[in-house]
């Protein structure tokens, strides 16, 4: 009987699917990278993978050791199902506003969760800075040590992205890649693919999509960090620079409402069957803009982050919707 595959071998490799109805509005071909189709369920799969093969190389994580995290939640699950397949502990930090769903799954998979006040990044109580200092305590407690995962600025992050996500791409699209685009949450995803492809193909043409509330679009125009309104979307969005984007240059950028990002997210499920969260309507609006200003003929690429489930309190519950006067259709109503 052939050797079977561990947790760990079966993240990436995800489809790359067409989105029909982004791609006969725009004249391109536009896909969306299936990362809700890795065993946790995200894009942050990749990134844990990342993170822990690394530490291991560098000697930094012991057998029995302990992951610390600060996360809205994807992260953290990746973390904590890598980490259970390869014999370590997590502790996980989420902000308060991170979806139940989220909540209820890292808790189901064992990770010892902390949850902290949703404040801005600039106050000491965010969720990154408590986690840093959480590992910190870790560290000296724990008998097999303990590594803050660092998400925002590790190397391995991006690199992971670079040597999986980026290629996958290059190769699913036999080299005819036109354009990437996609929202930021750490940077990772966004200089990965950006370094792979540009390696490739010089002329690939790589953008940003910002929800409201963020600090990038402005970055990335003015210099500046400058946001204004605000996103249900969660994991996307920074009022800071991560340190994966530095030197990170964008050929286009875009900011997306949440009024228009949310009517991707329930067409592409009522009309093509694919069901995706907030961030993945941030990054088809923004594919979509990236289209328009290639001009017709040309293909573009975006991630579809994880599943709409994760979010079915928010994202699927006209109520929230409309308290917060934000679309929804009427098949969701019924």
């Amino acid at each position: 009987m052939p050797r079977q595959s561990l947790l760990p071998d079966v993240i990436g490799n995800t489809p790359l699917l067409y989105l029909r109805q982004a791609s006969e509005a725009t004249g391109c071909d536009i896909y969306g990278k299936a990362e809700f189709m890795n065993p946790g369920g995200s894009v942050k799969d990749r990134t844990a993978l990342g993170i822990i093969r690394a530490a291991e190389k560098a000697g930094e994580l012991q057998p029995g050791g302990v992951i610390v995290e600060g996360t809205a939640g994807n992260t953290g699950i990746g973390l904590t199902l890598v980490a259970n397949a390869l014999g370590y502990e997590c502790v996980i930090v989420a902000p308060q506003n991170a979806s139940q769903e989220k909540i209820q799954q890292l808790e189901m998979l064992g990770a010892e969760l902390l949850l902290v006040p949703s404040v801005p990044y600039a106050d000491s109580h965010h969720y990154i800075h408590t986690a840093e200092r959480v590992a910190r305590g870790r560290a000296s407690d724990e008998p097999q040590g303990a590594i803050w995962a660092r998400q925002f600025d590790n190397p391995a992050n991006q690199q992971i992205h670079y040597d999986t996500t980026g290629r996958e791409i290059w190769e699913q699209t036999d080299g005819k890649v036109d354009g990437f685009i996609c929202s930021v949450g750490t940077g990772g995803t966004l200089a990965g693919v950006a370094a792979a492809l540009r390696e490739r193909n010089p002329e690939v043409k790589i953008g940003l999509s910002d929800p409201m509330g963020s600090s990038l679009y402005s970055y990335f125009n003015t210099g500046e960090l400058h946001s204004e309104g605000e996103s249900i979307a969660e994991g996307i969005g920074v009022s800071f620079v991560p340190g994966n984007l530095a030197g990170l240059e964008v050929d286009f950028s875009c900011q997306v409402d949440d009024d228009d990002a949310l009517p991707y997210i329930f067409d592409l499920l009522k009309h093509e069957g694919i069901s995706v969260g907030g961030s993945a309507g941030i990054n088809i609006a923004g594919a979509v803009a990236l289209a328009e200003e290639l001009g017709p003929g040309h293909t573009v690429v975006t991630i579809l982050c994880d599943p709409g489930d994760r979010y079915q309190s928010k994202l699927f519950n006209p109520e929230f919707l409309w308290k917060h006067k934000l679309p929804y259709p009427e098949w969701m109503a019924n």
